[in-house]
This record gives C-alpha cells, structure tokens and sequence, in this order.
C-alpha cells in the first residue's frame, strides 16, 4: 500500500535539507537555487514549496537542525566527563577543537547571518532560532560551573553568548589564517576557561552569611 503524504513527508523533509546543506557547503547559500536542491534530492518544486516558501525558510530548518545536534552533542561530551577532572575545561576541550564539519557550517552560517542582516524579517526569524542555541548552551554552563561550585556573574545567556562569540571570532581567524588552525585551538583552550571563571562566581553556601 502507498504510503499517505503525511508518512511521506519526513523523508522528503531529510531529502530536501540534506540536499539543500550539501550544495549550500560546496557552493555557498546564495550560488544555490531550488531548482539545484530539487534536482540534487530527486523530488519537485512543489515537494520544495509544499515544505517552505523559499530557501531562506529552508535554512532555518537547517540551523534548528544543527542547534539539535550540536548540543546533543555537547550533552554526551559532558556527560561522560568524570567527577574528578574539570567539568568546564573539558567541554571547552570539545568546543575548541572545532571539526572540519563544523569551521564548513561556521562559513555558511556567516554568509546567511549576513544575508539575513539585510532583511529585517529573515533576520528576526534567524535571530529566533539563535535563542534556542543561546538557551541550550547556556542551561549547559550553569550546570557545568555548578559541579565545580560556581555560578555564572551575569545572566547565563550573556555567558553563552560569550562563549559563542569568542569561540567564532576564532573559527573566523582561522579562515583567513588556515596555517594557525591548530594554533587557534590551542588559543581556544587557554583563554575560554579563564574568561568563564572571569564571569564566574562561587556559588553562595546555603545558610552562609549574606
């Protein structure tokens, strides 16, 4: 018996998004068009618009979809860490050495950050889906500086936002410094953790003085 448009439709979902990543890493968001993600997946335009309205729409789903897996990611990294080493470098350790994979999604994500900079309604949509990246990552530190009897100095979604920010600063160094790549990593791993300490502060004992 064929299967309902609604059973259909998470593999046409994965065909299409995973078209769409691959053409949009080996030529960039704007050299790719439908046609080309259609052509690439074996579906139709109509499969294409039947799921979003344009490519744009279609990134968004791809970043939600990264954001999904990079703190899974992220999780499994910290939940394997042992009590006795440093809960915080140790994510950071897996946070500075950035994959190829991820440096790859670093450049497309720039180019769409900056596609989007020039439309304020792509822009609000992309900044959506940021939060949720901010929100995981940040829910990640608090529970990482709390095994180490710390708690962030300001609102752990700046401290996140901190951690985002310098992690790519570095990445986009690194680009136009390919040499210094290891170089970066190892500049990763010695400035975040004492910045996170920076904007750490140890968390008050139930009961202590105020």
């Amino acid at each position: 018996m064929p299967k309902s448009p609604t059973k259909r439709r998470p593999a046409t979902v994965a065909a299409l998004t995973d078209s769409a990543q691959a053409l949009f890493l080996e030529r960039g968001f704007h050299a790719t068009s439908i046609s080309d993600i259609v052509q690439r997946s074996g579906l139709t335009r109509g499969a294409f618009y039947s799921n979003w309205p344009d490519k744009e729409h279609l990134f968004l789903t791809l970043y939600d979809r990264h954001t999904e897996r990079l703190l899974a990611e992220l999780d499994e990294a910290a939940a394997t860490l042992g009590d006795t080493a440093d809960p915080l470098e140790g994510l950071l350790e897996h946070v500075a050495g950035s994959s190829r994979r991820e440096r790859a999604w670093f450049v497309l994500s720039m180019e769409f950050t900056l596609h989007a900079a020039r439309h304020p309604e792509i822009a609000k949509s992309l900044a959506a889906c940021e939060e949720r990246l901010v929100a995981g990552l940040a829910a990640l530190l608090a529970d990482l500086l709390a095994r180490g009897g710390r708690q962030p100095a300001l609102p752990a979604a700046d401290l996140a936002r901190v951690v985002m920010a310098l992690s790519e600063g570095l990445n986009a160094h690194a680009l136009t410094h390919p040499d210094a790549v290891t170089a970066t990593g190892d500049l990763a791993k010695r400035t975040l953790p004492p910045v996170l300490r920076a904007l750490s502060e140890p968390t008050p004992r139930v009961g202590s003085a105020g």
